[in-house]
């Protein structure tokens, strides 16, 4: 097997263009068109079409596409980890979690585990949601955090809970002083949305259609850090849950009831359980822990 063929392939689906996937690799785009013929006729596969000049994957390489991913994943790591026996000291316990709950449940979760595990090192990846199957699917790890639902191939999560998604809105706000808000209090508010890609978008989307009610989008992000930044700033308004907005936010940032209620749950996979069983079942308790703490007053 030619790595540098499955290393051409991996880059021409992450990147889309042929000429970025060669770009990559510095290599000519006619080097890089040869690495992929060479991978076609060694598995007699076809993995793209040309269409409009453009390579377009066939089914056979998006089934194709995560096995080659995890090959090329595995054998990066491997300097690593052979430094790492070499040292002597002990593998690192990798964490993978999606970019919305680092700092509201990943980082003081980890901070629990370092204290009952002073000499354990851990590694923490951050992702948006919409890699997050990806990685989980073709990477080594131990906990992968993450809002759900998050389908991954014959592996069931491990629940934490569900909170309410509640209406983030600036501190100073007149509306802050309102017990619970809806649809027609906020018609004069410029709505902060999530984009819909998000699990938070789609679940006022579909909780707003089964109401009948509205909300005019002012501003669109993809994260919700940038969302609950803007309403720092008086932007407006954005949903969140108490357990993902930023702790340091807290003194700008109220978050009120909103109804109808909607929720948003959290969970972690753990793909090999066996594997660093003590530290899997000590950071599960140093979640719910945090979970528990940043949900009070729900």
């Amino acid at each position: 097997m030619n790595l540098r063929c499955l290393k051409v392939f991996c880059l021409v689906m992450e990147e889309g263009t042929l000429a970025r996937a060669a770009d990559a690799m510095h290599l000519s785009q006619s080097a890089a068109s040869r690495l992929l013929h060479l991978l076609e006729q060694e598995y007699a596969i076809r993995l793209f079409r040309r269409e409009n000049r453009r390579l377009i994957p066939t089914p056979e390489a998006e089934r194709f596409y995560p096995e080659a991913l995890r090959i090329l994943s595995q054998i990066d790591a491997l300097p690593a980890f052979v430094q790492q026996i070499q040292s002597g000291s002990p593998e690192a316990f990798r964490i993978i979690a999606q970019t919305r709950i680092v700092n509201g449940l990943a980082i003081p979760a980890i901070a629990l585990l370092r204290d009952a595990f002073p000499d354990q090192p851990i590694k923490l990846e951050i992702h948006p949601r919409r890699d997050l199957g990806r990685r989980m699917l073709n990477d080594r790890y131990d906990i992968g955090l993450t809002a759900l639902p998050l389908a991954i191939d014959q592996m069931a999560p491990v629940r934490l809970g569900a909170v309410p998604l509640k209406v983030a809105i600036a501190s100073d706000h007149p509306l802050t002083a309102r017990d619970v808000l809806r649809p027609e209090d906020l018609a004069d508010v410029p709505y902060i949305a999530l984009d819909d890609t998000t699990v938070i978008r789609r679940i006022v989307d579909q909780e707003l259609a089964a109401i009948g009610a509205r909300l005019r989008v002012a501003h669109e992000v993809s994260l919700g850090s940038a969302a609950y930044r803007l309403v720092q700033r008086g932007m407006g308004f954005a949903f969140a849950d108490p357990v993902a907005l930023d702790p340091e936010l807290a003194s700008d940032v109220r978050l009120v009831d909103w109804e109808p209620r909607m929720e948003i749950e959290f969970g972690y996979f753990a793909p090999d359980r066996a594997r660093k069983h003590d530290l899997t079942h000590a950071f599960d308790q140093a979640l719910r822990v945090v979970f528990a703490q940043r949900s009070k007053g729900m």
